[in-house]
């Protein structure tokens, strides 16, 4: 049987991938101590690893698509193919001193600066104009300085790690969240590139399922041109005739934060019998 070989992020970033697989149906059991998945569809297997080593492996060919940061993406350099950036785990890849410490000073003398991202690190430590000597920090790089290091470049998402260990963001270099990527020569063999393509499709669905919500109410015939002006929707809004032309069953599509404002508004207008409720996938 023919099989794609899809690679998944151990770690922070396992997650939400994880939670996206499932809401597509394709992974059963969320655990990434399990480095060899079993997935629903017999017609991928995957492989739960490192991030640092997933875009190289998969520009390697050692698999055919997979989950990566953005970061890492940069930072390793690999062309890969970006099919779609997911917008989960969204992070800023930060330089960071200790609160007590002097920029200026730091800029006099010859630093020393920890940090996973070595080539980010570096382009942008020379782009400064810092006197610097680099080390590679293998996790916790907060708990570098100021003892180990002067500077630390490391990714955050709420800056909370960093004020735990009082530091102090000096510059933002780049922001980064999880894309779903392919390898190139995957994408030129007609069964991996429909296994891949449907699969972007299901994980679109799943991400715009999130954003919408189904509103469905019951409206008189003589309120329902001015209902349906209101309603903003995918493309046009169902509406079916009510027993006894009583009126009409509506339902309409929206993004969740409208159905806040909107419900109020259409139940002063006359709608009854509204309900709301989440999809689990919408292909647009």
């Amino acid at each position: 049987m023919s099989k794609i070989k899809l690679v998944i992020p151990k770690g922070r970033m396992f997650n939400e991938v994880a939670r996206l697989l499932t809401d597509c149906g394709i992974l059963p059991e969320a655990d990434d101590r399990i480095y060899i998945p079993r997935l629903e569809d017999l017609e991928v297997e995957a492989k739960i690893m490192k991030p640092q080593n997933i875009a190289q492996l998969i520009e390697l060919g050692s698999h055919d698509a997979g989950f990566i940061g953005y970061d890492w993406i940069l930072e390793t350099g690999c062309d890969v193919v970006e099919l779609m950036d997911l917008k989960v785990d969204p992070v800023k890849i930060v330089a960071a001193i200790p609160s007590s410490a002097d920029l200026d000073e730091f800029r006099r003398r010859r630093i020393l600066v920890a940090s996973e991202y070595e080539n980010i690190a570096r382009k942008f430590l020379n782009r400064e104009g810092y006197e610097y000597l680099f080390i590679r920090s293998y996790g916790a790089t907060e708990a570098f300085p100021p003892r180990d290091a002067d500077m630390i470049i490391d990714n955050t998402a709420t800056g909370k790690t960093l004020r735990n260990h009082d530091l102090k963001v000096i510059a933002t270099i780049m922001e980064s969240s999880t894309r779903f990527v392919a390898n190139l020569a995957a994408l030129k063999d007609s069964f991996k590139k429909g296994k891949i393509e449907g699969l972007t499709m299901l994980l679109a669905a799943v991400l715009n399922a999130r954003e919408r919500v189904m509103l469905e109410m019951n409206v008189p015939p003589d309120k329902m041109e001015d209902i349906v002006r209101v309603l903003p929707c995918m493309r046009a809004p169902t509406v079916s005739p009510l027993y006894k032309d009583m009126g009409y069953a509506v339902k309409v599509a929206v993004k969740r934060n409208e159905s806040l404002r909107l419900i109020p508004l259409l139940k002063s207008m006359g709608a009854t019998d509204i309900l709301e409720y989440e999809f689990k996938k919408v292909i647009i």
